[in-house]
């Protein structure tokens, strides 16, 4: 238990730029405290508690923000950062060295029945309001950018955009023409009222004809 306590606090350390000591840390980020009331409510739902499980994973969404299903599969040193509005679903396996902001959804479609999440690989960076829903894979060493709605497999070291999301960079080469990185994407509120005014367009050409 100290032995993963002080992977997660240094793995934080690393990662944040902010953090000050490791003090400050354990005792004030949201994310270490989410993480480690996980691992409490996880062997509880092994064990066969789910009341207890449940219990404590919603004290935890209620002090962090942060709502972890105890089923959840999670490996070692995930930092959490900001974390408000996470929710990872009750069969999402994550693997190592993972990175994850705040609004990120790990959820199900509503169609599938078992394995309902998804299963993110090692060394993975989810940005801020992304969405990956599904019992779908996302590859190691794979980012998915800012607003991106993730709904199919994404291939091991590659970045994801938009809204479905499509590959932009894999093994380090551009898959487009246009540039990506965590500032500079597209904005996919755009992208649609981009792709409805085009509709409207051609609706208008055909009234006209």
């Amino acid at each position: 238990m100290f032995e993963l306590l002080r992977e997660d606090i240094k793995a934080i350390k690393d990662r944040d730029p902010a953090a000050k000591s490791s003090l400050e840390i354990f005792l004030l980020y949201p994310g270490l405290k989410a993480i480690r009331m996980y691992r409490r409510a996880h062997k509880h739902y092994l064990k066969g508690h789910s009341f207890r499980a449940r219990y404590i994973s919603q004290k935890a969404a209620r002090k962090t923000g942060i709502e972890i299903h105890p089923g959840a599969t999670i490996g070692r040193r995930l930092v959490i950062d900001h974390g408000t509005g996470i929710v990872i679903g009750e069969t999402t396996e994550i693997g190592d060295d993972v990175l994850i902001y705040q609004g990120v959804t790990l959820g199900g479609t509503g169609k599938d029945v078992g394995k309902r999440h998804p299963t993110i690989g090692n060394r993975v960076m989810i940005s801020a309001g992304s969405k990956v829903l599904g019992p779908i894979n996302i590859g190691d060493d794979s980012r998915v950018a800012a607003g991106a709605v993730v709904l199919k497999d994404v291939p091991p070291n590659s970045t994801v955009v938009g809204v479905p999301a499509r590959v932009v960079r894999q093994n380090g080469k551009k898959v487009e023409a246009q540039p990506l990185d965590q500032i500079h994407i597209p904005d996919p509120v755009q992208l649609e009222l981009d792709a409805l005014n085009k509709k409207l367009k051609e609706l208008e050409a055909k009234i006209k004809e």
